[in-house]
């Protein structure tokens, strides 16, 4: 999954991450939002900016203990949905080569990802239960499919229509 965009929300506006699939074996006109915090989606701002900051954020710092033990994310995947709650685990592996799966929010797993140049995957059933479609190819879609009901329209007209 690539990162579509983040959205910072503050006060009673959501912050939120749209995540969209990186394959061309998906309808790539979907698109997963998922509802974060506002300190998160910060985070996975900075991170996908690469923001220098004075002091490590807590993302920051979960990459630097990564890194001290010798250890890499391997990649972050959103496992599951239940009503607006996404789950997600990180998959990493220790300096001798064993995978640990750990549970954790989507919002961390992203933003510590996005530190590490680790990939993000969605399984399937996530995708199916939460994904949207991309409301600007929807739109695409209905303005092609009415441009053709016109031209039908105009290709169907007699000039006795005009009398």
């Amino acid at each position: 999954m690539d990162i579509k965009s983040v959205v910072v929300g503050g006060g009673p506006i959501a912050s939120i991450i749209i995540l969209e699939p990186k394959d061309t074996l998906h309808n790539s006109s979907i698109k997963l939002p998922i509802r974060i915090g506002h300190i998160e989606a910060m985070s996975i701002s900075l991170g996908v900016d690469q923001t220098p900051q004075g002091r490590p954020l807590t993302h920051d710092l979960m990459r630097s203990i990564l890194d001290a033990l010798k250890a890499d994310l391997k990649s972050v995947r959103i496992i599951g949905v239940t009503g607006t709650t996404f789950f997600a685990q990180l998959e990493i592996i220790s300096s001798e080569g064993e995978h640990h799966y750990i549970d954790a929010r989507p919002s961390d797993a992203v933003a510590l990802a996005v530190r590490t140049g680790s990939p993000i995957y969605a399984d399937e059933t996530v995708l199916e239960t939460a994904a949207a479609p991309d409301f600007a190819d929807v739109e695409k879609d209905v303005k092609k499919q009415e441009l053709a009901e016109f031209h039908d329209f105009v290709e169907s007209l007699n000039p006795e229509d005009f009398s």
